[in-house]
């Protein structure tokens, strides 16, 4: 239990830190909650493919100032494969660094497992840095959980930039990252975005993403829209 109490313990801090800024921040920026889904033709995870045809991912969320704490889901329309259940919480510095917690949950496994080695929750640690139209994420995932398929001290690592009609991504990681669990370019993508105009008042953003996962050898193309 050791690495779940070291995850408890960065959540407390990070809970100090936003509550010391939070009284501040609401008067520019209140407290709200929101929800949203997306439609995709896979659910491509970071250059794996969970379960087989389209998927569902609905999200909700509570921001405060630069606090958030959030849901977010994914449902194959063909099977129970690859279904997903996550919580996260984070918060972002005016600077341009973020810093959360992510609870990975896939349904199927007894929820209230959270033994290190058999537990059906991988607790990972995210840490986040944006400058302009350049991002770059490290995350580790802390403890083994069976139920989830994670062996624990998995890493990845992430770097990106926006231009102004597309962006680019490389990510690199272990674990259950790659196919052998070594270290290895696993995430290779372009993507663009569009304004779909239904009504004058209403419009659907439609994603275009180009994947490629040296690692495995595996080439995807992904299209989805948000409401």
């Amino acid at each position: 239990m050791k690495s779940i109490r070291l995850i408890l313990t960065m959540l407390v801090a990070v809970s100090i830190q936003a509550a010391t800024n939070l009284s501040a921040q609401e008067e520019e920026s209140g407290p709200s909650f929101s929800t949203g889904a997306d439609f995709v033709s896979n659910y491509i995870w970071r250059g794996t493919k969970f379960a087989v045809g389209p998927a569902l991912q609905p999200s909700v969320s509570f921001t405060a100032g630069n606090f958030e704490v959030g849901a977010w889901g994914s449902v194959s329309f063909t099977s129970i494969e690859g279904a997903e259940s996550d919580l996260y919480i984070s918060y972002s510095f005016p600077f341009g660094l973020s810093l959360g917690l992510t609870d990975y949950y896939f349904p199927g496994t007894m929820y209230f497992d959270f033994s290190d080695t058999t537990g059906a929750h991988a607790l990972e640690i995210n840490a986040g840095f944006s400058a302009g139209g350049f991002s770059l994420s490290a995350n580790y995932i802390s403890n083994e959980a069976g139920g989830a398929g994670s062996a624990g001290g998995d890493l990845y690592f992430e770097a990106g930039y926006d231009f102004s009609s597309f962006s680019l991504f490389v990510g690199a990681g272990d674990g259950w990252h790659t196919s052998d669990g070594e270290f290895g370019l696993c995430n290779v993508g372009l993507g663009t975005t569009k304004e779909i105009k239904i009504t004058d008042k209403f419009s659907v953003p439609v994603s275009g993403t180009l994947i490629l996962n040296p690692e495995r050898e595996q080439f995807y193309v992904v299209i989805g829209f948000s409401l």
